[in-house]
């Protein structure tokens, strides 16, 4: 039985999170860098990274990460649930599914699909007993190609015509590359991974376009060729990078104004290293306007009962 949702303007959680402008609503030139012909989201919800709110994340199991995210505690989830699969969540109406499945299929680096639900249900494989509409920590609500709400729970917005794809998440393969000695800038900094709009464009599919997003992460020169191998071993949840070094080369301008997520210091040798993100697919509701969308809000993923190891080619 449906219990009523707060009230969209509530935030229950005011001593783990703080309200602040983001770089994408300063005033000035738009960050997205005129791929999204000058769109750009409201101010955001800033959480702060769970591995900060509790020590012992990386050790809580994937039920207990729901539980939690359910009853309202909310932040980025690298380093949450070691060796389990985090996945991007995108939902929007059935007559707009067919579209996104044929854009996921067309864009499998930014998109590579795991699961599908049907429409209305908020049920998944992919972790029993779970429920999409309120173990997320936090949600983002688009109408119109425009943000309008990121709540905890996402109950008052639910549709029984949503149909719900998941995505496979970075934060996934982050466990093998620390394993192969590759550091985490932003885990070890307790940031949330900082994301780029790039100029590259997405194969398009029906009303939906738009441009590829990016997870950057800064690589010693030392660890590379480990972050190469170690994410390509794992192409269910984005694989190898798209590119490494000179961030111009894909239209990104400052690495220390990403679109989504935080900026990470760098040390002076280290290489910049992007990976295709899932967040791609909000990019392409901002472009393409669809009349409603709910995503996961970016870095905040939903934790899964499958293990990476599960999605590891030989």
């Amino acid at each position: 039985m449906n219990r009523p949702a707060p009230a969209p303007t509530e935030d229950r959680r005011p001593a783990l999170t703080e309200r602040r402008p983001s770089a994408l609503a300063e005033d000035g030139p738009s960050p997205l860098g005129g791929h999204l012909d000058g769109h750009r989201p409201s101010p955001v919800v800033e959480d702060r990274p769970l591995t900060l709110v509790d020590g012992h994340a990386h050790a809580w199991s994937p039920v207990s990460a729901r539980a939690r995210f359910r009853a309202g505690l909310a932040g980025p989830t690298a380093g949450v649930s070691a060796g389990h699969t985090q996945v991007n969540l995108i939902s929007v109406p059935a007559d707009w599914a067919y579209e996104m499945l044929l854009f996921c299929q067309r864009n499998p680096k930014p998109c590579p699909v795991l699961d599908v639900t049907d429409a209305g249900s908020w049920t998944t494989v992919l972790a029993e007993g779970a429920d999409l509409r309120t173990d997320l920590p936090r949600y983002r609500v688009w109408e119109h190609g425009e943000l309008v709400d990121e709540p905890t729970d996402a109950r008052a917005y639910w549709r029984e015509d949503l149909v719900s794809f998941l995505i496979g998440c970075s934060f996934t393969f982050e466990w093998a590359l620390a394993g192969a000695g590759v550091p985490i800038r932003h885990v070890e900094q307790g940031r949330n991974v900082p994301m780029y709009v790039t100029n590259r464009q997405c194969r398009p599919a029906g009303r939906l376009h738009g441009p590829m997003v990016v997870s950057m992460r800064p690589v010693p020169p030392v660890h590379l060729a480990a972050a190469i191998r170690e994410s390509g071993l794992l192409p269910a949840v984005h694989g190898s990078p798209v590119h490494c070094g000179d961030p111009s080369g894909l239209g990104i301008d400052d690495l220390g104004r990403p679109d989504f997520g935080d900026p990470v210091d760098a040390e002076p040798d280290d290489i910049p290293v992007f990976w295709a993100c899932g967040v791609t697919p909000q990019a392409a509701v901002m472009a393409s306007r669809p009349p409603f969308a709910l995503t996961h809000a970016p870095g905040q993923m939903f934790l899964t009962d499958a293990r990476d190891e599960q999605y590891r080619v030989a």
